[in-house]
């Protein structure tokens, strides 16, 4: 089987196919977890939290499940690929529907969450400006992945149990009903029985005809912020991960020394994660400083000292897209993470295996047929 595609929900899915005994090739036309990619950034957050939407909080807890075990097995990294700082969400209302939605299904899946009020965040993130905030809620199992580099340790362990990884990009040569081969930027030539399109923003690229449109990248953007010297009240000891749901913005602490990150969870405009340019842009620096100057004020003037314009994938409502080619029986896509699709990528992956084996029912959701080209997102 060929999985094209090498972040988070190719690497995944080659890792399911090839324990069920398959043999896997996975080709990516930059390198698993590239700068380009949407799983090449440093950090990414892991929550179950998603109001009453309680599939991805299931898939959100069976993954990072899943994400720990593959640590424990690869035990020896450099430094920890999880850090269990805890997610806080905020909300200015404090009757806030999906806040308050999110509280009920976390608790009904038994993980632990906790509504806090002021003296309580006040007592525990002095640093944190919440005096406006009617709805706080803590999350403490989850918490932050180290993305890039999880990603890249998965690619490394499935070469060592036998995968054959490929730097190359890859063009669809259909036959008929079904896909015969790729032809990789070398002209060599690639056969399997099974292939599963899992190259995210690039998605629109190789099926243009079928996805364009409903497959939308959009340039977005995230800042790291110095922290003072000598000052840990920034670092994963002492603050969480945080999704300050009103404002737009999400953030992850100070980790393995980079800074701060602060991110922009509104779509941005259209972009080509090809030729896209990924310079910083003022704009974003301006939204990012006035949200520290209003949260965590110590910060407001703290140097940029990392950027990164990466890209979200969307899909109209924010469902991913998991399901067969409508032309081709043998090829699946995979795609749509629309901002929030890293931390399920071992669900993903677990899913799409099992589509491709058969083993498992569609979720119509996922669907091709779900998936319209008028934004109308109802997934956070």
């Amino acid at each position: 089987m060929v999985v094209v595609g090498a972040g988070v929900f190719g690497a995944w899915t080659a890792h399911h196919l090839l324990t069920s005994g398959a043999r896997v090739s996975i080709i990516d036309a930059y390198g698993a977890a590239n700068a380009r990619s949407s799983s090449g950034d440093e950090s990414r957050i892991v929550r179950f939290g998603y109001g009453p939407d309680e599939l991805y909080s299931r898939w959100a807890l069976q993954s990072l499940t899943e994400w720990r075990k593959l640590f424990a097995r690869l035990d020896g990294a450099a430094a920890p690929l999880f850090h269990a700082c805890g997610v806080l969400w905020m909300a200015s209302n404090a009757a806030d529907p999906y806040t308050t939605a999110t509280l009920d299904t976390v608790q009904r899946l038994g993980q632990p969450i906790h509504a806090l009020d002021q003296m309580t965040l006040r007592t525990r993130w002095p640093h944190l400006m919440t005096d406006d905030i009617g709805l706080a809620v803590l999350e403490p199992s989850t918490g932050v992945l180290v993305a890039r580099r999880a990603v890249q340790t998965l690619v490394a362990d499935l070469e060592a149990r036998g995968a054959q990884v490929i730097r190359g990009r890859a063009m669809a040569r259909p036959a008929g009903r079904r896909l015969e081969s790729v032809l990789l930027s070398d002209g060599t030539e690639l056969g399997a029985d099974a292939f599963v399109f899992a190259c995210g923003a690039w998605l629109p690229k190789v099926f243009p005809d079928l996805l364009q449109g409903r497959v939308r990248p959009t340039r977005q953007t995230v800042i790291y912020f110095g922290t003072p010297a000598g000052d840990d009240r920034f670092g994963p000891s002492h603050t969480p991960a945080w999704v300050d749901f009103g404002a737009g913005i999400y953030g992850v602490p100070d980790i393995e020394a980079r800074g701060l990150k602060v991110g922009i969870d509104a779509h941005g405009p259209a972009f080509d994660p090809d030729a896209g340019d990924r310079v910083l842009d003022a704009e974003s620096i301006e939204r990012t400083r006035a949200w520290l100057r209003h949260r965590m004020p110590a910060l407001a003037d703290a140097p940029i000292v990392e950027s990164r314009v990466c890209q979200y994938e969307n899909t109209s409502t924010g469902d991913f897209l998991i399901d067969r080619h409508p032309q081709l029986e043998n090829v699946w896509i995979a795609g749509g993470g629309s901002g929030h699709g890293f931390k399920h990528g071992p669900a993903v992956g677990e899913y799409l295996a099992g589509l491709v084996r058969g083993t498992v029912d569609p979720e119509p959701r996922f669907s091709l047929s779900t998936k319209g080209t008028e934004p109308h997102r109802v997934v956070y």
